[in-house]
């Protein structure tokens, strides 16, 4: 058998051992990606979780909080200074109830901080756009520790 007529004959197998290493090099380089994205959600978690517990407060689930914030804040810091995040921020900040009862109260002052923490993990560039609305709150040191 002569050489040719044995590489004619083993064609697909070269192209098939092509085809496949160019699959597995593209399915490594996604997976490189995600593993990547996912180690600085995790250390962006764990830096909030530190500076949470630092303030006062429990220190959070650090896998939680890279699965619901992700590396970029996700739905926080999506324009944190809209008039509706503004208006349910506020409602959040309320005594609790619904309807003609719901009266706003004078907030503990740790708690309003703790959105400028995740603001400033996750957005740091967005922190002064609410920066200066949570000046502006009258909070105290509400909550008995």
């Amino acid at each position: 058998m002569s050489p040719t007529r044995f590489a004619a004959q083993h064609k697909w197998v070269y192209l098939g051992a092509i085809v496949l290493l160019v699959a597995l090099a593209v399915v490594g380089i996604i997976q490189y990606e995600a593993v990547r994205s996912s180690s600085e959600a995790t250390k962006k978690a764990n830096q909030l979780a530190d500076l949470l517990e630092a303030d006062g407060f429990r220190r959070p689930d650090p896998a939680a909080v890279a699965r619901t914030l992700g590396t970029d804040g996700g739905p926080v810091c999506e324009d944190p200074d809209s008039a509706l995040k503004s208006a349910q921020w506020k409602v959040n900040l309320s005594n609790g109830t619904t309807g003609p009862g719901q009266r706003p109260v004078i907030s503990d002052r740790q708690v309003v901080e703790a959105e400028a923490i995740v603001l400033g993990v996750y957005c740091p560039d967005r922190l002064k756009e609410i920066q200066d609305r949570i000046d502006d709150l009258k909070t105290s040191d509400t909550v008995r520790r």
